[in-house]
């Protein structure tokens, strides 16, 4: 149980990972490795309710207790027609005129029981207690075996069908209750405590084996050059049209993506603007927020807290805050996050795709990426299509961004649309004239990753890839300052 713990978490953290990077850029030459061996259990994910949706072990079982009815019924149909019997002389004789010991339609009346009542506990009602399945198999029994003594065998000419009929109620009412005991039951309840039990606080590595390259960076004698923002490369019409990367691992110019760039009219233009605004200020409302609840505050002294937001806002899961101290001068490192996107993949190899889109203006535009997927496919890799724009509001310089629905990227095989519901880099200088080149650095997220993965698991492992994020950040900023070598 602990092992698929780790594993499945260590999924949900790496498509994080690509998540929370959608807005990140990167100006170093700097490459990792990452080989996360993932191994998932089948159990876990039959367990699992999708969205408060019954289990895929649960409705297989459901779908067994309606083929025991229709199997049971067509047997005892089967058995009419040997003796001889129309279906209305049947009807008159076995069902109006029943007597035990001439009548095998109480057998079909045992299995409509079965499944009123095994569907109504364990599909309306979900009920997880085997009290139920284990009554009614029980009773099914105890009918059988007293419909052998009583029932009048010398009166049918071929009893096989008849023997077979009474046999396969009693199979099919223990199968039912086997696997609910042995299948349900564990697999869900795996499933259930594994999402309960899951550690808010401890951590697991998200890079494993890894292989660091040289570091390449400019070597100069103040901190505010090696922040200079890489210079965005200007773009023609053709190029606003259609957009594609190519990055230091081979990634092929004619990608699976497949994407159609068309000029914004104005109208959307000033949509995208006042929605961009819109996020802003609601990203700066969350700076400002005193309902943030203190989860974990790491070894580095950042902390991490959480939140819920208004029913309004229509969002899923917490909305999760890091705030640490930097390197950085505060209005340099809002400007290195926002610019260079498209170096992204060439130093985290889990993004496979790394783009600008669209321009709106210079502090807004659109951008896509990409992860890799996980599991052996088991985990499809997912995509974001990220509405940004970044802005001085009071002391704060910010980056904010937040998933847009749109048809200029098509959603790829084998890949699913992740969606960001708000998210934003902040910097705040200090006070301290000591920290000239500090800043208090936070990142706010909210995510859904879609697909099979509960929301509950995205929220638990968010706090780990946010700490993740920030140890990577600081890094990044030590690298740029290395010497040329």
């Amino acid at each position: 149980m602990a092992e698929d713990e780790r594993q499945i978490r260590m999924a949900a953290e790496a498509i994080l990972s690509g998540s929370i990077n959608s807005q990140r850029s990167s100006v170093t030459q700097h490459s990792m490795t990452r080989t996360p061996d993932i191994v998932f259990s089948e159990d876990l994910i039959a367990g699992a309710r999708h969205n408060g949706r019954m289990s895929n072990v649960r409705r297989f079982f459901c779908l067994f207790v309606t083929f025991d009815l229709l199997l049971t019924f067509l047997m005892w149909l089967i058995c009419t027609m040997i003796a001889g019997e129309s279906l209305n002389t049947a009807f008159i004789n076995q069902v109006i005129h029943y007597h035990i010991k001439t009548s095998l339609f109480d057998i079909v009346m045992a299995a409509i029981c079965r499944f009123t009542v095994l569907l109504l506990f364990y599909a309306l009602l979900y009920l997880n207690h085997w009290i139920i399945v284990a009554i009614s198999t029980a009773t099914t029994c105890a009918f059988l075996i007293a419909k052998v003594f009583l029932f009048d065998w010398t009166s049918a000419n071929q009893p096989v069908f008849q023997v077979l009929l009474i046999l396969t109620s009693f199979v099919l009412s223990w199968a039912e209750a086997w696997f609910f005991d042995f299948r349900v039951i564990p697999q869900e309840t795996q499933a259930r405590n594994w999402i309960r039990n899951f550690s808010d606080t401890e951590r697991t590595p998200l890079l494993q084996n890894v292989t660091e390259s040289r570091q390449y960076a400019a070597n100069v004698d103040h901190m505010s050059t090696f922040f200079t923002p890489v210079d965005s490369p200007s773009h023609s019409d053709d190029e606003d049209t259609y957009r594609k990367q190519e990055d230091s691992r081979g990634l092929s110019k004619s990608s699976e993506l497949s994407m159609f760039l068309a000029k914004l009219t104005p109208d959307k233009i000033d949509e995208y603007k006042t929605r961009a605004s819109k996020m802003l200020q609601n990203c700066h409302n969350l700076l400002t927020s005193k309902e943030w609840k203190v989860e974990t505050i790491t070894t580095d002294g950042d902390e991490v807290s959480y939140m819920q937001l208004p029913s309004e806002w229509k969002l899923d899961g917490k909305v999760m805050r890091i705030t640490g101290i930097v390197d950085a001068p505060a209005s340099i490192l809002i400007d290195l996050l926002f610019d260079g996107i498209e170096e992204f993949p060439l130093w985290n190899k889990l993004v496979t795709d790394s783009m600008k889109l669209q321009n709106i203006d210079e502090n807004t535009d659109i951008i896509y990426q990409a992860t890799s997927s996980y599991g052996g496919g088991l985990i499809t890799a997912r995509d974001f299509v990220i509405l940004r724009q970044r802005k001085k509001c009071g002391d704060y310089y910010m980056n904010s961004g937040i998933s847009v629905p749109t048809a200029l990227v098509q959603i790829r095989p084998n890949m699913t649309r992740g969606e960001n519901g708000i998210s934003c880099f902040a910097t705040e200088e200090l006070s301290d004239e000591e920290a000239i080149n500090k800043c208090r650095f936070t990142f706010i997220l909210n995510t859904n990753l879609k697909g099979w993965i509960p929301q509950t698991v995205v929220d638990r492992a968010m706090s780990t890839s946010l700490i993740d994020f920030i140890t990577y950040l600081r890094k990044h900023l030590d690298d740029m300052q290395k010497p040329l070598v």
